[in-house]
């Protein structure tokens, strides 16, 4: 990683820019290829699989009997760690529900809101490289505590032209049943549109790569919602020397070896630190099996010494991580002004990974700044609030000349007319 000391704040958005293409560059072939599931179904989901994945299957949906015989497929071990992840993070957002609010607002006018599941979902769980059963976790979880009525998996194909028996656990656990085969912009737009096969959704969940990330964005402009722009995974780790550089070295690489296009930051205020940092690195770098997509990450990715906390803090505010890790000697202060992150991590001992497969915690997060505006994903995310309202005769006694002075002073007639029939009826 190359070291930069001390950049000037007017050099801050070149440095930290993410390595991905912006919208407009790939939203023209993003919407040639919606345009063409939507007129062909199938048949164009089919050509494009074919196309980018290089396979040709028969059928796109997992047989339920494969998901059903999928906690036979798997080692005991590994069964036991989904079991764990699965339990842990069911209890965090099971821990989310909230009750109804209900406010008499005034004597005879009473107001509530309620949640309400989003009745069909669709899920995208990345795989082309790695089988992401983890990800199935993260959204199958709370669509089931939420009681989404229609819950449906897309997943890019594996080379083998089967899904690993690991995600099918992970669905079954989350009593999904509609898995397919289906990856990239393709899935995102037969769930948009619905194909002969693949279910119309109202929502959908999700990280991917870039193309998946403007693929959800183009969906938004079909009445479909997303949960947020999730594309390459990234990490910034704001340390100092009372940080290990062993531990933070594999933070950073445990991100870097999710894709070419992932980024990873540390920022420090102890140049010594980013050195042991950059020398841990390379020795675990040489021992991964995936070292050749860690290495490509690694290309775009910095090691940012800076003068003070307060630096550092103001540095990782304007970048906004999707994860932030915070090992620090004053790291309580430092959590406090920290404003944009996706989640964080705190200590030496909390490894990114943690978030990532069983704490508890939701690994679905904004990516590219995202986090100024956007939460992770969240067991709300699967809920839409209704309000409702009831009023007395006696509510809108006391109620209705205040909304006939307003509605008359914006000028809307009807909408006075609608009190003032009542309140005379009323007298």
């Amino acid at each position: 990683m190359e070291i930069i000391e001390n950049p000037k704040l007017e050099s801050w958005k070149t440095l930290l820019k993410r390595p991905t293409q912006d919208y407009a560059a790939l939203e023209h072939d993003v919407k040639a290829i919606f345009q063409d599931i939507k007129n062909h179904g199938d048949t164009a989901v089919s050509k494009y699989t074919e196309l980018f994945d290089g396979l040709k299957l028969d059928k796109t949906k997992v047989d339920n009997t494969k998901i059903k015989a999928s906690a036979q497929a798997i080692s005991p071990k590994l069964k036991s760690a989904i079991d764990k992840a699965y339990d842990n993070v069911y209890k965090f957002h099971k821990a989310q529900q909230q009750a109804s609010i209900k406010v008499e607002t005034q004597p005879g006018v009473t107001c509530w809101q309620a949640s309400k599941p989003i009745q069909k979902v669709g899920l995208y769980i990345p795989g082309g490289t790695a089988p992401l059963f983890s990800s199935i976790l993260m959204l199958g979880i709370p669509a089931q505590i939420s009681g989404c009525n229609e819950v449906v998996i897309t997943t890019p194909p594996q080379k083998s032209g089967q899904v690993h028996p690991a995600m099918l656990y992970a669905a079954y656990k989350c009593g999904i049943h509609k898995i397919f085969q289906v990856g990239g912009i393709q899935a995102i737009a037969a769930m948009t549109f619905g194909t002969e096969s693949i279910p119309k959704v109202y929502k959908i969940f999700g990280p991917g790569n870039q193309y998946v990330t403007v693929a959800k964005q183009v969906a938004t402009s079909y009445d479909v919602s997303i949960d947020m722009p999730a594309g390459p995974s990234e990490l910034l780790v704001l340390a100092d020397d009372t940080a290990n550089p062993n531990y933070v070295a594999s933070d950073l690489l445990s991100q870097a070896e999710h894709g070419a296009d992932s980024q990873v930051i540390l920022v420090t205020t102890s140049k010594d630190f980013a050195l042991a940092t950059q020398k841990a690195l390379q020795n675990q770098l040489d021992e991964l099996p995936r070292k050749a997509i860690a290495t490509e990450a690694i290309k775009h990715s910095k090691s940012i010494v800076v003068s003070d906390t307060e630096t550092a803090i103001e540095m990782t505010n304007f970048y906004s991580p999707e994860h932030l890790i915070i090992c620090v000697n004053n790291e309580d202060k430092v959590v406090e002004q920290i404003h944009n992150a996706g989640s964080v991590f705190i200590g030496n001992f909390t490894p990114e990974s943690a978030g990532d497969y069983a704490s508890g915690t939701n690994h679905t997060l904004p990516t590219n700044a995202f986090a100024r505006q956007y939460s992770g994903v969240n067991l709300d995310a699967f809920h839409k609030k209704i309000t409702y309202q009831k009023i007395t005769k006696e509510g809108l006694k006391n109620l209705g000349p205040h909304i006939e002075t307003m509605a008359e002073t914006e000028e809307l007639q009807a909408h006075k007319n609608a009190v003032s029939l009542r309140l005379k009826d009323l007298e």
